[in-house]
């Protein structure tokens, strides 16, 4: 057996700091994760932790931060909707991420809230795939609530590049890859 004579690095100030370092190079989609309240008002958050379930039913999960209120609202309506940015979406993704109070005065989005399916508003313009979902179950995780989703609807848009997120910097994922 050959062992490698490699040194390690010294351990990060703290294990929270080193799983931040090691997740910021695995590089992943970027989604806006929509929903509106009981009185209609949108809410939304930009995500990197999206993945799916199963296809059999079909769910995903999602990954939000105890104590917002975007999932305050996704769980008081029990739907949510997954916008995964295309290339030309950084903008979205960083305003999203702002926390700015009028956001969603800044982007074009639709929500019909007597659709079966609705989840929550649809970044049409700035999306290359969307999920509506209903939420399914839910697990609490240290400061995050993992929320499964069955997805009700997918409207994806085949000819637009999606937004990719890793080493803290942001990426359009490359044509013919």
């Amino acid at each position: 057996m050959n062992r490698s004579t490699r040194s390690t690095a010294p351990p990060p100030a703290s294990v929270a700091e080193g799983q931040r370092a090691m997740m910021s190079g695995f590089p992943t989609g970027v989604a806006v994760l929509t929903t509106a309240d009981h009185n209609g008002t949108p809410h939304g958050m930009t995500i990197s932790s999206v993945c799916s379930v199963s296809l059999d039913p079909p769910t995903l999960l999602v990954c939000l931060r105890i104590g917002s209120p975007t999932l305050r609202s996704v769980l008081d309506t029990g739907r949510f909707t997954v916008n995964l940015l295309h290339g030309g979406a950084r903008p979205v993704a960083e305003l999203f991420a702002s926390g700015a109070p009028d956001r969603f005065d800044r982007v074009c989005w639709e929500h019909d809230p007597t659709d079966p399916y609705a989840g929550g508003p649809h970044l049409f313009r700035d999306a290359h795939a969307i999920a509506d979902c209903r939420v399914s179950a839910e697990h609490r995780s240290g400061d995050h609530l993992v929320v499964f989703g069955a997805v009700l609807r997918v409207t994806p848009f085949p000819d637009l590049q999606p937004l990719v997120y890793g080493k803290r910097e942001y990426r359009v994922w490359p044509v013919g890859a």
